[in-house]
């Protein structure tokens, strides 16, 4: 077997929306940078392909959002929320966000291929079907690479972890995680030909039942569509075209209406995975840094996902720049990360709570809830156009329970 050893300034385990952003910034000043990537053609695996209004100023910032519409993003201005079949609030994104912006949707896999492209243009090494075997922390920490037979042993001043929510670089440097209990299901689908328009994100909740509908309509008459529901409901898991009817039948129950899908195809996968939040205790440790899902992952319910990821590859990049002490940089940025993630995290909780919980309790929350929320909206954590920097405090809580 043959085994050599090379060395980079920055080295990136993931070729996603984190590492190749990251990858393309750090290259662009001139790091050496080498990019691993497993897979040779990336795929629709129903990942995240909505950006909230502060995630695309992460993006823009970053200088990444003329690559995104390259890709094809399609920019929706309005979210539109119905209760049950009742359209009750529709909201101007642009004109009503901190930071002036739609929700950007997007193809994931393409999204992907032009950002590492645009990373390997800008100087960094890319390498793709190239499996990570082990990673070594230190001083000059290390990755083991597999392909084609051999092995490789690359080192870095510093190895970033950017492999997503199953993380082999977070499992083979030894970072402690985190998970809460999933209490949601998220069943996934991509449509085309769906009879609502496309300049709008539509969320269609009905709290009695537990349930809520999101449709994020990525141009082209294409919609990635999501039913969140009770992990322990009788809708149980959905994965294949088998159960389309199933879904169908579930999303109906939630209030969308038959017309919508009566027309539809679908023309990708249909899967679900758990919604819950899982993280890394500190996001740096001996020489490894994680970002993304890696470092940890919102629940997918509420549609940060991408959003966060892009604040992570800012957060560090600005603090690489900052300093030649690329350990005491990535220590700052994990801690400036577990502030932002743990804020996102009460925020999401409560919304979990008021939305989507069942029972006698729960709709006696509500009552006294929605009331308020209606004639003041102020009152709910603006986590969509805002982010992590939404209140979350006891009192912001208290306000959006109306217990004030």
């Amino acid at each position: 077997m043959n085994i050599k050893a090379t060395r980079y300034d920055l080295i990136i385990v993931g070729g996603g929306l984190a590492g190749s952003t990251l990858g393309m910034v750090m290259a662009e000043r001139g790091k050496s940078v080498l990019i691993v990537e497993r897979e040779r053609v990336f795929k629709d695996r129903i990942r995240g392909e909505g950006m909230c209004p502060w995630g695309v100023t992460e993006a823009r910032e970053l200088g990444i959002l003329p690559l995104l519409f390259q890709a094809g993003a399609h920019e929706t201005r309005w979210y539109y929320r119905y209760f049950a079949d009742r359209l009750f609030d529709q909201r101007d994104l642009v004109d009503t966000s901190q930071h002036h912006a739609g929700w950007l949707n997007f193809s994931h896999p393409k999204m992907q291929e032009t950002l590492l492209a645009a990373a390997q243009s800008a100087g960094a090494e890319v390498r793709r079907g190239v499996l990570v075997t082990d990673v070594t922390p230190g001083l000059e920490p290390g990755v083991h690479l597999s392909s084609g037979g051999s092995s490789e042993l690359v080192k870095a001043r510093l190895v970033v972890g950017a492999d997503g929510r199953s993380s082999v670089t977070r499992a083979r440097a030894g970072f402690e995680i985190l998970r809460d209990t999933p209490e949601l299901l998220v069943a996934g689908a991509l449509f085309e030909n769906i009879p609502v328009p496309e300049y709008a994100v539509h969320n269609v909740l009905n709290p009695s039942i537990g349930q809520f509908n999101i449709i994020f309509p990525i141009g082209g008459n294409r919609f990635r569509c999501y039913l969140i529901h009770r992990l322990r409901n009788e809708s149980g898991c959905m994965n294949g075209e088998k159960n389309l009817h199933r879904y169908l039948d579930a999303c109906h129950a939630t209030g969308v209406p038959l017309q919508w899908y009566r027309d539809a195809r679908l023309i990708g996968p249909l899967g679900n995975f758990e919604g819950a939040f899982q993280w890394a205790e500190c996001a740096y440790h001996d020489g490894v840094v994680l970002v993304g899902d890696a470092a940890g992952a919102s629940d997918p319910s509420w549609g940060c996902g991408l959003s966060l990821t892009l604040r992570d590859v800012r957060v560090l990049r600005d603090q690489l720049k900052a300093t030649s002490d690329w350990h005491a940089a990535a220590e700052t940025y994990a801690r400036q990360r577990t502030g932002y993630f743990d804020a996102l995290h009460r925020i999401h909780d409560m919304n979990r709570e008021l939305l989507t919980e069942t029972g006698a309790e729960a709709d006696a929350r509500r009552a006294r809830a929605f009331p308020k929320l209606m004639e003041d909206p102020s009152r709910r954590p603006d986590f969509i156009g805002i982010g992590p920097e939404a209140p979350s405090d006891e009192n912001a809580r208290r306000r959006f329970f109306g217990d004030d």
